[in-house]
């Protein structure tokens, strides 16, 4: 277990199981939070408190008499705030057999005591996959920021849809619950405030009851759509819990919960604070495992036809999420637009955390040989499988933002890349990502060839972390190929530039995915072009990822 790392095994007695004798999700839910939490008071030495806990999926159950293992690390640290990941495994004692339950992200916040302010001290990356958690958790806190924006979006859209009523839909009113808790000494946690993984798992157990009431079964929590708290409590508060189904898809059902506190003033003058909101998705099956159709719910009140319309908007996302997590690595290229356009915008986001994704876990792996060197031009490569990955690095005297501002933007580069014939702007999709048409000129007995592709472009957060810009080809409705062109991908390519002084940087490119008996010929080109360059860019790492039936 390295330095940073938390971890805690429970055995699952049956106090901790619900009606099937399996894991109560709330349960887990607090012994995840624990551990979370002290990964996070270990990295920052003072109290911390749980901010928001990411989109959370279960894939697997625990039964009892199994152990539940749970690791937690701080991934990353913000000024206040810090990203705590956590991965869950069950083994089963008898057969030994180890299975992943979930893998989940949770945003913590140092509380010092007093009014005094502390300052995170940066993680200590100790090896590659810290290095790559690092990189991608300012990804993810990107998508936790954009989130609302895109939710609205997808909200005005499902506003248009007709949501006229169907036969036999039962009102949302029948599923309401409200339940009542006082917070007493043991569910505070070792600073005072109410324990937030003892409110998580008493907003999953009126989330389940509310479940149960359209289903007339025993509902599964299968994923939570972000546990977000807004304020504190403490011992003596009141919390009053109110969850409502928003939804159901065929197969599952949407819960929301919202939890308010009062201490003894507010309880008699009715005055709420509002420390809670969640989202949890349930399914149920029946004796043979099979899944159970949930039945339409209708909207009563102005308040409820919103909660309907967010919960799709909710799903759209999930989906998109599901989506991009499920496609193969390998994949040439990604639909930026999808078949259904419901799903475009959440879907376009994770696309373009997954360009970034990509490079980033292409620039860590393991296992790179240089195999050459010449006027300061290092070449690596990277076998594995059928895969040939390449990396180019040279450094050059040119401030490094410079040397991201040529890069970043493609229609420069036909001034130093003899391969690029024309370049094309087709989509400005915002300040950080572009869409680009290219063609390149033919090689000898083949057609000239064209792209389209994703550029997605970051700045360092500090002054050791690279300046990025990550390609991949996309899919275009409004692109397709052409029999004038030969169309090729771009499987993984880009640039991570380093700052080595203010007059000089390091810079890794990662060139594309090309067919293997080109891929050198393609290099060395490469190479003497690099050479006639460096007095124009700073030290530059190039990776490419290869594979024999892909051409760029």
């Amino acid at each position: 277990m390295e330095p940073g790392d938390v971890c805690m095994c429970q055995s699952v007695f049956p106090a901790h199981a619900n009606q099937r004798g399996e894991l109560s999700a709330g349960q887990l839910l607090k012994w995840m939070d624990a551990a979370a939490c002290l990964a996070a008071e270990k990295h920052a030495g003072v109290s911390c408190v749980t901010a928001s806990m990411d989109d959370i999926q279960f894939e697997e159950a625990a039964r009892v008499g199994q152990i539940i293992t749970i690791k937690a690390k701080v991934n990353r640290a913000f000024k206040t705030s810090m990203e705590v990941g956590i991965k869950v495994k069950v083994q089963d004692i008898l057969t030994k057999v180890e299975k992943i339950v979930s893998v989940a992200y949770a945003t913590y916040v140092a509380k010092p005591v007093g009014a005094k302010k502390i300052e995170l001290e940066p993680v200590k990356l100790l090896s590659t996959e810290d290095h790559l958690e690092h990189t991608l958790a300012t990804e993810r806190r990107r998508i936790r920021l954009g989130y609302e924006q895109v939710f609205q979006k997808l909200m005005q859209e499902s506003n248009k849809e007709d949501t006229s009523e169907v036969e036999d839909a039962v009102s949302t009113g029948l599923t309401h619950v409200q339940s009542i808790e006082l917070v007493q000494p043991p569910h505070a946690n070792h600073h005072g405030n109410t324990f937030g993984g003892q409110i998580m798992a008493w907003m999953e157990t009126v989330a389940s009851i509310s479940a149960s009431r359209l289903c007339c079964s025993y509902p599964i929590l299968k994923s939570v759509n972000m546990f977000k708290f807004w304020g504190p409590s403490v011992v003596g508060d009141r919390l009053v819990f109110n969850a409502i189904v928003n939804n159901t898809f065929q197969n599952s059902v949407e819960v929301g919960v919202r939890v308010e506190a009062y201490n003894c003033e507010e309880w008699i003058k009715d005055q709420a604070r509002h420390i809670n909101s969640a989202f949890l998705i349930f399914n149920t099956v029946n004796d043979k495992g099979e899944l159970l159709t949930f039945p339409r719910i209708k909207p009563t009140t102005e308040d409820g036809v919103r909660r309907y319309h967010g919960a799709i908007a909710r799903r759209r996302i999930r989906l998109a999420r599901k989506c991009m997590l499920s496609a193969k690595e390998d994949q040439p290229s990604d639909l930026w637009e999808t078949s259904n356009q419901k799903y475009v915008l959440a879907f376009q986001a994770y696309v373009s955390y997954s360009n970034i994704a990509a490079l980033t876990h292409l620039a860590a792996k393991p296992g790179w040989e240089v195999t050459s060197t010449l006027d300061g031009i290092k070449i690596w490569i990277h076998e594995e499988g059928d895969t040939l990955s390449l990396k180019v690095e040279m450094q050059v005297k040119i401030p490094s933002h410079l040397a991201f501002s040529l890069l970043s933007d493609f229609t420069f580069r036909q001034e130093w890349d003899k391969h690029f014939l024309t370049c094309e702007v087709l989509q400005d999709v915002n300040e950080d990502e572009k869409i680009y048409y290219i063609t390149s000129p033919p090689m000898t007995g083949h057609k000239p060839r064209d792209f389209v592709i994703l550029v997605s472009q970051r700045q360092p957060c500090k002054p050791s972390e690279p300046y990025m810009v990550a390609v991949k080809s996309v899919t275009l409705t409004s692109m397709p190929p052409s029999s004038e062109y030969c169309r090729s991908q771009v499987l993984c390519a880009g640039f991570q530039i380093y700052s080595d002084s203010n007059s000089s940087c390091t810079m890794l490119e990662d060139v594309a995915v090309v067919r293997t008996l080109r891929a050198l010929k393609y290099c060395k080109k490469r190479h003497a072009l690099f050479a006639n360059c460096c007095l124009l860019l700073p030290k530059l790492y190039v990776f490419t990822s290869i594979k024999p039936f892909i051409l760029i």
